[in-house]
Parts: C-alpha cells; structure tokens; sequence
C-alpha cells in the first residue's frame, strides 16, 4: 500500500513538470525557467528538518498526508495564477509536498523491514516511485496535448488525492507518537543536521546536480531535437531505473553500499557527458536510458546506507539530512544550469557537462574518501 501511495504521488507532481517551462513562457516569464525546479527544491529542503522531527514525534503517517495535501491544493491552484509572481509562488509552496511525504515514507519503511534486506526494501519503494516518475511526465504531456493544460494540472491533483486515500487507514509504525504542538515546530540547531549520515548526505549533494540540470533544461532540449512530447525523455530514464533499482539495492545488501555506489556514480558521470553529445532524438533517450541506469542504483543504496549510519530514535531526522541534500543539489543546479544556458542552444553541451563534472565529484568522493572513513553495510 505504501508503494501504490508512491507511485500516485510522484505521479502527481511529476505530471506537471515537461509542460510548466512553456507555461511559465506563456505567463511572460520565459527568463525564470530555472527557478521551477530550484524554488521547488527550495521549499522542500527548508520543510525538511520539520518533517523529519515531526515524523519522530507524531508519526510516519500524518507526515505522509500533510504532503499528499499540499499536492492536492496545488494542482487546483495552478490555472488560477495569471501572472508570472503568483506561478513562483506557487512553485514555492508546492515544494513543501516532496519536504513532507518521502521523508515519511522512508522512516516507515525502516520501522518495518529488517536490516539485512533494507537495500531490497528502498530498491522496491525507489521502484514504485520511478514508476511515478515515469508514467507522470508521459501521462501528462498527452493529457495536455489531447484536451488542455488546466486538465493536466487537475488530474494532477487527483493523483495526489488518491496517494492520501491509500494511506489514510494504515497502522501507523512510530512507538507512542506525540499528540501534535506548536511547540514541535520549534527547531533547534542539533536538529536540523545529523552528523552520523554525513558521507551518504554528500554523496546525494553531488550527484543530485544532474537531476537539477535534466528537470530544468531537457524540456527545451527535447524541443530543440524536434521531440513534441517532452515528458518521453522522462519516460526513457525513469522506466531503466525501472529495470534496475531493485536489483541494484539486493546488491548492495550483499556487495556493500560503496562498491554499488562507485558504479553508479561513475556512470552518471558518464551519462551527463553523452547528453552534452547527442544530436538526435534516438540518441537522447538512449542516454536518458543510461542516465536512469545510474540514479536507478545511486538512489536506494544513498536511501539504505543513510538508514544503516542513522540512531533508531532519529531516523526521520536523518532521512530528513540526506533529502536536505538532494534538495539542495536539485536546486542550485537548476537555477545555475538556468543562468548557464540562457535560453541559448549553444549552450545546451556546456551545462550538461557541467552536471557530469559534480557527478565526477561524487564518483571520487566515495572512491577515495566515504568508503574509508565510514562503515558501510
């Protein structure tokens, strides 16, 4: 149930994300294309220390559905925003879903499976999520095409409302959960880090800058290569994490967190370097192909080695710093990669190569650094 909730959430707000470039054009603010994507990231990462203290306070499942929510009332509000000021704003205040609803999730999972099969545990939540991420983007560039952008951004909110509806009788995992204060949004400065979950959290940082870039610049380069439904892009990455992101956590369960992750990175990196290369539609989703190979392994293995680092009593807190990161990373780099290229095609190559380069980062991270200085399972 938790995996079906999954899926109709990412759904919900990754349906929206091929079509808000030419929207945001639409508005008159064609300049500002990188700040979809970072002002998100933005909000999320803000939220997170929130949600990862509420979700150790009042529960894994309330933390759920205040993100499903937030979702929900943005799909409706979307077509009501004239102007290119209330659109931002709303991308802000959207972001608060994905601060709130994984973070959850992925507390609740670690109540519940056991330690040595944790990798094959996040491989399967990854998976139902990648499926989100897949269907959301194709499903929502042919409801656009086919009837309307309004339609697609209310079907947005219809995916969220059943994500909440999944999960909403479900038994909730915390020990003893708190009755919800104001006094619980109260943070302190321990609270808004985890120490214990550094190198997963760095590793996340730098290897996020290529999802940043993608969210932000693929829509224009899909369009650019004479590629009309610019969700397809989206589809072909997210459908090889598909084939790849259970396996890839079983075999961090038996190889180790690090020997999957110096794989994982070091094709990222390589992937970011072919998109910079490509000059027809077949050749992009073909890397976008191998792009989704390597996020489909980096990401549950970063999910399991932050579980295996972080104390039982903090789990949400330490899930909470490492999503910090992929905020953080998704972020900067869309807003930079926006800047970067300018509306500019010539500068398609440059940014993505740049994305390779923070990738490459990680790569040596791990390799030199991470696996030495901290366990990994």
């Amino acid at each position: 149930m938790l995996c079906l909730s999954s899926f109709l959430f990412f759904s919900s707000f990754n349906m929206i994300i091929p079509e808000l470039p030419d929207y945001l054009s639409s508005l008159g603010g064609a300049e500002y294309k990188g700040l979809i994507i970072s002002l998100f990231t933005l909000t999320a990462g803000f939220s997170r220390p929130f949600s990862g203290k509420l979700a150790d306070k009042i529960g894994r499942i309330p933390v759920m559905v205040v993100g499903g929510t937030v979702c929900i009332i943005a799909g409706f509000l979307y077509p009501l925003t004239g102007t290119v000021a209330a659109f931002l704003l709303l991308r802000f205040l959207h972001g608060f879903s994905t601060g709130f609803t994984p973070t959850g999730k992925a507390a609740f999972v670690a109540d519940v499976v056991p330690v040595e099969r944790r990798g094959e545990a996040m491989g399967l939540l990854g998976l139902s999520g990648s499926l989100g991420m897949a269907a959301g983007p194709a499903v929502g560039g042919a409801i656009a095409n086919q009837f309307s952008v309004d339609v697609m951004f209310y079907a947005s909110s219809v995916a969220a409302f059943l994500s909440v509806a999944v999960i909403w009788h479900m038994q909730e995992t915390l020990d003893n959960p708190s009755r919800f204060r104001m006094g619980l949004l109260k943070i302190s400065r321990s609270e808004l880090f985890e120490p214990r979950v550094l190198a997963p959290t760095l590793v996340m940082l730098f290897s996020s800058f290529a999802y940043g870039t993608i969210l932000t610049i693929i829509p224009d380069f899909s369009e650019y290569l004479g590629i009309r439904n610019k969700g397809l892009f989206f589809t072909s990455f997210t459908l090889a994490s598909l084939a790849i992101r259970f396996l890839a956590g079983r075999a961090s369960d038996r190889f180790g967190r690090a020997n999957v992750l110096c794989v994982s990175t070091g094709l990222l990196t390589l992937a970011m370097l072919l998109i910079g290369l490509v000059s027809s539609p077949t050749e992009l989703l073909l890397a976008g192909v191998l792009f989704g190979v390597a996020t489909g392994m980096n990401s549950p293995t970063v999910y399991a080695w932050t579980i295996d680092l972080a104390h039982a009593a903090h789990r949400g807190r330490a899930m909470a710093t490492m999503y910090i990161a992929l905020e953080a990373g998704i972020g900067v780099e869309a807003f930079s990669s926006g800047l970067l290229y300018g509306n500019k095609a010539s500068n398609f190559s440059l940014v993505f190569w740049t994305a390779a380069a923070f990738a490459f980062v990680s790569f040596l991270y791990i390799m030199f650094v991470g696996r030495r200085r901290y366990k990994v399972a």
